[in-house]
């Protein structure tokens, strides 16, 4: 069974910055394709980026050329640096094995 850990929330002010970290069991980590979503209250999950086992990266409007999603194999962790933080951003962000498991979610506030 894979599992997925989260860790790095908490809380910034407007325009700081936060590193979100996964680590991943599984000897397969390197092709898998991971993920991170995010969830503000009274709102939908949504995806806000994505990488391949290639490298290759989506992101979602929202968060383009502020966030940056990376992994780093030998570790099975999958990251996603935030800078430029905004209030909007606040939600609970999400690890994700994309059609297979999620983390258990880590708390992200931004103040004013």
């Amino acid at each position: 069974q894979v599992r997925l850990v989260e860790s790095g929330g908490g809380l910034v002010q407007a325009g700081g910055s936060l590193r979100l970290s996964c680590e991943v069991s599984g000897s397969l980590f390197k092709i898998w394709i991971m993920a991170w979503h995010r969830q503000a209250p009274g709102k939908p999950r949504e995806s806000i980026a994505t990488i391949t086992s290639s490298g290759s990266t989506n992101y979602a409007d929202s968060v383009k050329g502020r966030f940056t999603i990376s992994r780093d194999n030998a570790k099975n962790t999958v990251y996603l640096q935030m800078n430029s933080l905004k209030p909007e951003d606040t939600a609970v962000y999400y690890c994700n094995l994309v059609q297979t498991a999620w983390g258990q979610g880590t708390q992200v506030t931004v103040s004013s």
